[in-house]
């Protein structure tokens, strides 16, 4: 006579089947849920790709609004050269009449400090020795900070919008740039530790235009367009 054994729990290192029943199983409902958790948390690159592309229009849109500023402005004419993969300037302004050119290179966002990277910085003085004819050339970093501060993942607080115009020489040395919401100005020194920060100070300049420049931060400006 043959005696029926009781089914005992799997051993150990065998896959589960995923029968019915077995809530760890990996059947057509499991896999649907965990492909829906994957993608809450942004694991299928989909919140990798929204946040690039909402930084990429906040890049646009401060673009077109400093060109529109500008070309409010008497005697000043601006233009929006193109992507970063261009390798073209953000922004090209020019006064004929007073001599001046200004190349901008424009960074918005939420965080508590903004970068110019040092090859970004590079191609704007190469512009700006470029056009010669010019006797008043200028290399402007323009920082916007908007009115949200990002503290985690998709979460903001709300801040006062700040914005900072620095002048970097277009003969000074090519490093990367970095500006605080407080408006303290850096760039990093080469060939030492990559958080090495060499303060930058009387950078801020005054525009031609209506800015959200804390007042504080133009008093003292040494170029005044």
């Amino acid at each position: 006579m043959t005696v029926a054994r009781r089914a005992g729990p799997p051993a150990h290192g065998v896959p589960n089947t995923g029968q019915a029943g077995d809530v760890r199983g990996r059947g057509p409902a499991a896999g649907r849920l965990q492909g829906r958790k994957k993608y809450e948390r942004g694991g299928d690159g989909s919140g990798n790709r929204a946040a690039a592309r909402t930084r990429r229009q906040r890049g646009y849109q401060w673009e077109d609004t400093l060109v529109k500023r500008f070309n409010s402005s008497e005697g000043w004419r601006a233009f929006r050269l193109g992507s970063p993969s261009t390798g073209l300037p953000d922004i090209l302004a020019v006064n004929p009449k007073r001599g001046h050119l200004v190349v901008i290179e424009a960074k918005s966002g939420s965080g508590t400090a903004l970068s110019v990277p040092a090859e970004q910085v590079e191609r704007c003085r190469v512009w700006a020795d470029t056009f010669s004819a010019f006797k008043k050339r200028h290399v402007i970093l323009a920082y916007k900070f908007i009115s949200k501060k990002r503290v985690g993942t998709a979460e903001y607080r709300p801040r006062e919008l700040r914005e900072f115009y620095k002048v970097r020489g277009h003969r000074s040395k090519t490093t990367e740039c970095i500006c605080t919401y407080d408006g303290r100005f850096y760039t990093k020194r080469e060939g030492l530790d990559s958080d090495y920060r060499v303060p930058v100070r009387g950078a801020e300049c005054v525009m031609p235009f209506e800015t959200r420049q804390p007042a504080e931060a133009v008093r003292g400006a040494r170029i005044i367009f």
